[in-house]
């Protein structure tokens, strides 16, 4: 079991950092050539700065029992199939139940912001969204361990 975290603009980065380092966890970290990551525990992996380029190696290194941490529905999606855990950066953890929902809406969302519709980006971060990422986090560490 790994943990593996979409790292561009993904928000709690020392907190999942603090997770893994408490469980002895792999942590690896993606973003894309135009970020820079320090870690003194994690691994930094780069792709290249394209559309959806660390998306793909993100879903691509996600295998069975891994722990992916991610803002894109899409890519909760291919690593859940793969039976991967899945989880966002505010702590909503995604699975089977819920996966399908949170697609569909995404693609209506989408369709009403192409036919001129408008639309609401997230909600400010808060001290209860690092809360519940590193609860939810441990919580599917221990899910995943046992």
């Amino acid at each position: 079991m790994r943990i593996i975290v979409d790292a561009d603009g993904c928000p709690g980065k020392n907190l999942i950092e603090k997770a893994a380092i408490e469980h002895s966890i792999e942590l690896i970290m993606y973003c894309d050539i135009n970020h820079v990551l320090n870690s003194d525990y994690a691994q930094i992996r780069y792709a290249d700065s394209g559309f959806q380029s660390v998306d793909m190696k993100v879903a691509n290194e996600a295998k069975s029992k891994d722990i992916i941490i991610t803002q894109d529905f899409g890519v909760a999606a291919m690593v859940l199939a793969k039976g991967a855990y899945a989880m966002g950066p505010k702590g909503h953890i995604y699975d089977d139940d819920n996966i399908d929902k949170l697609l569909f809406e995404r693609h209506m969302s989408g369709k009403l912001r192409r036919s001129g519709g408008k639309t609401f980006g997230p909600k400010k971060r808060t001290s209860e969204d690092d809360e519940k990422l590193y609860h939810n986090l441990i919580k599917l560490i221990l899910k995943a361990q046992s």
